[in-house]
């Protein structure tokens, strides 16, 4: 009896989801136009927290979110390079409920807590403003894109999805990493 020290590819899961690419398209593209939208005019508004209450707890939350998705983006690449499909999937499908609940405390913490000001000078305040610069353009650009990715992934559309993953996925995982960087660079000033 000889032992594998490699699993097995599995074969991939079968199709979840069967809109046509289409009306797919339609759908994640007014859906990004939407959030890009909802977090445009809701950073431009500020709400009054209730007393006592500590309104850079959602940024902490933030960090936290965006550090899990990193080590999610991770995971899904090593379980995809494995044929560990279903596993990848839920994987990935967890990387992407963790980072609607990272938007919604995104909006949440600028509701609340609105701009801060980084405070450094010099070469670190220049390095920190590079990395915010191309954290948002990537992020919002980027939506869509990771869309369209688990769209072909969850319709089985599989050389599709491998193709278009290939590009998505370092601008993911680098917007989840900048993330926190972004936050670890900010946070001595609020």
């Amino acid at each position: 009896m000889t032992h594998r020290l490699i699993p097995m590819r599995e074969t991939p899961p079968k199709p979840s989801i069967t809109i046509p690419e289409p009306k797919a398209k339609r759908l994640i593209w007014a859906f990004s136009v939407i959030v890009f939208a909802a977090v445009v005019v809701l950073n431009r508004v500020q709400v009054a927290a209730p007393e006592g209450f500590d309104v850079h707890v959602f940024a902490r939350i933030n960090a936290v979110l965006n550090s899990a998705v990193s080590l999610l983006l991770i995971a899904g690449l090593f379980t995809a390079r494995a044929g560990r499909y279903i596993l990848h999937r839920r994987v990935m499908i967890t990387a992407m409920a963790l980072s609607v609940l990272f938007l919604v405390s995104y909006i949440l913490h600028h509701l609340f807590a609105g701009d801060t000001r980084f405070g450094g000078e010099g070469a670190i305040k220049a390095a920190y403003y590079i990395i915010l610069a191309t954290h948002i353009l990537l992020a919002a650009g980027s939506l869509p894109f990771i869309l369209f990715t688990a769209h072909r992934g969850l319709s089985g559309r599989y050389p599709e999805h491998r193709k278009l993953a290939r590009r998505v996925w370092p601008v993911w995982l680098y917007v989840s990493v900048s993330g926190v960087v972004v936050y670890l660079m900010i946070s001595p000033y609020y």
